[in-house]
């Protein structure tokens, strides 16, 4: 059984930075796609960022392009998303997701099996 565990999250004013951490533990890291989302109040979660099983590849959503950064360290099984110049409109809860794949990234909640409980992230104007 895979379990995923956000931290990170806070309340920050805008233009400054945050940096999530997803800690996994379960089957081989290696064995598994990781991916952001978010979901704000009222709103459907949303992709924000993926990253393959090596790293080597990388998707975000053009909203968050150039700002924010997804990486992982597979030695320690964990996923960051480093959030910079935040607005406004990032606040949501930021959950982690795993998919067992080491195909292409999707960016759809339904290519994910396993989730996170999620990080509330804050940023006021």
């Amino acid at each position: 059984q895979v379990h995923l565990v956000e931290s990170g999250g806070g309340l920050v004013q805008a233009g400054g930075s945050l940096r999530l951490s997803c800690a996994y533990s379960g089957r081989a890291f290696t064995g598994y796609n990781m991916g952001w989302f978010r979901q704000a109040p009222g709103k459907e979660r949303e992709f924000v960022a993926a990253i393959s099983w090596s790293g080597a590849t990388t998707d975000y959503t053009d909203s968050v392009k150039g700002r924010f950064t997804i990486s992982r360290d597979n030695a320690k099984n964990t996923v960051y998303l480093q959030m910079n110049s935040l607005k406004p409109e990032d606040t949501a809860v930021y959950y982690c997701a795993a998919v067992p794949s080491r195909g292409p990234l999707v960016t759809g909640t339904e290519g994910y099996n396993y989730w996170g409980q999620g990080t509330q992230v804050t940023v006021s104007s």
